[in-house]
């Protein structure tokens, strides 16, 4: 009888693990890789999220420490009577920048031009600086009045063409040609999901600068201390305050709004116009 008992004793054990004992480990298991799995998408989604983050402040410095160069540059070499920042208060605010690229010395032109449309002869002066295809500006200091056109052709190296171009008007002699830069700022909303801020040099085609900046906030202060909107005058202006914001690449399904957002100030204070 014992010796049966023994038997079955050994039979158990050769038999292996019983249904139930394979259904808990199966049951244990499935929640050990269904919690590795739920961590594993928690930090994914964490670092997807921090690169986002990442990639969204590098846009936002990028955007202001932009603007703030421009900024302090607006008025340098900028003769009278040309506004050297234009302010468009429309919610994203626009700016544009004016100053002297330093490429054309002392360039007038020595002859009254006989039309409108006639090249610009700046005879005994150096052009080097300028080339087909370039804006100028001519700048008239009786009247302080002036215009940026385009550049055709450099002629026996004092003649300027701007055949495409006719000016408003026949400048006398003694008009400054300068080679000024402008440069505008704005967003770019064409694309809902994906607005941009966007760079005019000169009056070529806009590229993009920053992506998904969805706002920019420009305000004015003046020499009598006022912050404004939009300044009377742009040589009334001692300092500009700047505020960016950016935002995420993709809605954020996790999140209380669907992007995350970041905002950058900043005050820059002009250097060429007025005293400082």
């Amino acid at each position: 009888m014992s010796a049966m008992k023994q038997n079955k004793s050994v039979i158990r054990r050769i038999a292996g693990f019983t249904i139930i004992e394979i259904l808990i480990a199966v049951l244990l298991a499935g929640l050990i890789t269904s919690a590795a799995m739920a961590l594993y998408l928690t930090q994914r989604k964490q670092l997807f999220v921090q690169e986002e983050v990442s990639d969204m402040q590098a846009s936002i410095r990028a955007a202001m420490a932009e603007l703030s160069t421009r900024i302090r540059m607006a008025g340098y070499n900028v003769p009278d009577g040309i506004q050297a920042i234009s302010a468009s208060n429309t919610n994203p605010d626009t700016i544009t920048l004016v100053y002297d690229s330093d490429l054309l010395q002392g360039v007038q032109i020595e002859h009254a031009m006989p039309q409108p449309s006639a090249e610009l002869r700046c005879d005994g002066h150096n052009l080097d600086g300028l080339n087909e295809g370039d804006w100028a500006f001519i700048y008239d200091p009786n009247t302080k009045t002036g215009e940026f056109f385009l550049v055709t052709q450099v002629q026996y190296s004092d003649h300027i063409q701007h055949n495409t171009m006719p000016l408003s008007k026949a400048y006398p002699a003694g008009s400054k040609v300068m080679k000024l830069n402008r440069f505008k700022y704005f967003i770019d909303r064409t694309d809902a999901n994906h607005p941009n801020l966007m760079v005019q040099f000169d009056f070529s085609a806009p590229v993009v600068y920053a992506e998904n900046i969805t706002n920019l906030d420009f305000r004015y202060i003046l020499s009598s201390g006022a912050m404004v909107d939009v300044p009377p005058d742009a040589y009334m202006i001692r300092e500009v305050s700047t505020t960016v914001q950016a935002r995420n690449n993709k809605p954020d399904q996790d999140s209380a709004s669907p992007y995350r957002t970041r905002s950058l100030n900043a005050r820059v204070k002009v250097r060429n116009l007025g005293p400082n």
